[in-house]
This record gives C-alpha cells, sequence and structure tokens, in this order.
C-alpha cells in the first residue's frame, strides 16, 4: 500500500514499528498523532492534523493551545458544567469581600471600563491565557487591600510579563478614570473601596468562564466577544448607558 507525504509515511513507520503483527491497511488508520493508539477523527486546528476524540477532550487546552473558532471546544462550553465558586482557590476569589447589590447599578462604567480594557489587552497579545488575567487580578486585589488597611502603597512582584502588562493597563486606566472625574466634577468620586470591589467582581467573573485548564482562554474570549475592538470608540470613563451582561 503506498503512504502519501511524509507526514503520513512516519506514521505508518511508527505503527509498524508498534504493532509489527498488524497488516499496514489496519496500522494507518490508528493514526491520531497524540496518543499513538486511536484513529484519528478530528481535525484539530491547534495542531493543524487530526486527532482522536479521546485526545481531543483530555487535552484540550492542557497541551493543545484551542482557538475560538474550533467547533469542538465551543460544544464543551456549552455542555460543560459551570464550575462552582468552592473549586476555585479561595485566595483568587476573596469570599470576605461582599459585593453590594446595586454595586454594578452604580458602578457601570467602572465595570465596563476594566472590561473593556482587559478585552483591549486580550486582542494586543494572542497567548494570553486566562491564568494570566487570573493572577494580574489577585495580585491587584491583594495590593488594593493594603492600600485601604494600612495606607501602603504595595505591589507584589510579579515575574510574568504579560501579567506586568495588564496590571500597569489596568493601573492607568482606573487613573484616567479619577482624573476626568477631577475633571468634570471637580473631585474624584471614586473610592479604594469602589476599586477594590470592581476588581473582585471581575475576578469572579473570569472564574465563571473559565475551565480553570492551564491554557484555558474561555475568559479571554469571553472578553473579545462582548467587547470588541471600535475604533473610535468613548474611553471607559465616559461610557454611559451600557449594558453589562452577566450570565
Amino acid at each position: 500500500m503506498r503512504v502519501s507525504g511524509t507526514r503520513s509515511a512516519r506514521r505508518c513507520h511508527n505503527r509498524r514499528v508498534l504493532h509489527p503483527e498488524k497488516p499496514v491497511t489496519e496500522v494507518l488508520c490508528l493514526s491520531c498523532p497524540i496518543c499513538n493508539l486511536r484513529k484519528e477523527k478530528r481535525f484539530c486546528l491547534a495542531r493543524h492534523d487530526r486527532i482522536c476524540a479521546q485526545c481531543c477532550g483530555e487535552q484540550r487546552e492542557v497541551t493543545l493551545e484551542c482557538p475560538a473558532e474550533c467547533t469542538y471546544l465551543q460544544q464543551a462550553r456549552l455542555h460543560e458544567k459551570p464550575r462552582e465558586a468552592t473549586e476555585n482557590p479561595p485566595d483568587e476569589m476573596f469570599p470576605a469581600i461582599r459585593l453590594r447589590e446595586d454595586f454594578l447599578d452604580q458602578h457601570e462604567p467602572l465595570i465596563f471600563g476594566v472590561l473593556a480594557t482587559l478585552g483591549k489587552v486580550s486582542r494586543s497579545d494572542r497567548y494570553l491565557k486566562d491564568r494570566e488575567l487570573i493572577g494580574a487580578l489577585a495580585n491587584m486585589v491583594r495590593s488594593q487591600q493594603t492600600l485601604i488597611v494600612s495606607g501602603l502603597v504595595y505591589e507584589e512582584s510579579v515575574p510574568n510579563p504579560a501579567q506586568q502588562a495588564v496590571i500597569a493597563t489596568l493601573r492607568q486606566v482606573l487613573q484616567d478614570f479619577r482624573d476626568v472625574e477631577a475633571q468634570h466634577l471637580g473631585y474624584t468620586r471614586l473610592k479604594d473601596s469602589d476599586v477594590l470591589q470592581a476588581l473582585v467582581f471581575t475576578l469572579r467573573l473570569a472564574h465563571l468562564h473559565t475551565s480553570g485548564r492551564p491554557l484555558a482562554r474561555g475568559f479571554v474570549h469571553f472578553l473579545q466577544e462582548r467587547f470588541p475592538e471600535a475604533p473610535g470608540a468613548p474611553g471607559p470613563a465616559s461610557v454611559t448607558g451600557s449594558r453589562i451582561i452577566v450570565p
């Protein structure tokens, strides 16, 4: 039987070495490049190759960087049971911080600005993962807690360059928000406690939309879908009347 293509020929040789007792026709159908055991059935956009259904499910967002366009990823998200809040690390959920029921209504422009900024950051870094966004947000929450309790500006060391960029961008947006308020009102209404609650809200929203896998980008895709790039759009602090849809 003639094997066309270098990759197919290599697979055929590998299967022949692993299973010399099997005929070539049977060996060729067991061509998943990940497990080398099962038949390829699905085209994987992450590998640009065909893999078996089991490896697709087991390695999705674990070793495979699945793009948002992957239909198998989309189907998995539709049927995936949302994680319970107790399944998330307590040091990333900050359960002691309670959000007021009217917080979203009162500070929607602030929340919108934070989420839209994260969406913009994620579009500028195509390799950004949910874990990096969550880590950056958790870092900012801890710093904000220290500021409120002690009045000290304490910033944890962050070795991850992607998280550093997220933190720096968010801090600038929050400062711009205060500057715009001061310019139009003559004073700043935004309190440190409001910033803290906005960050905690965003952090919990991130956990709601991520699968928690190492390479997960569910929250990133949520941001890019809900806050698409719009040329000439108004800045975060000038947005009013926008509705943030939270599932």
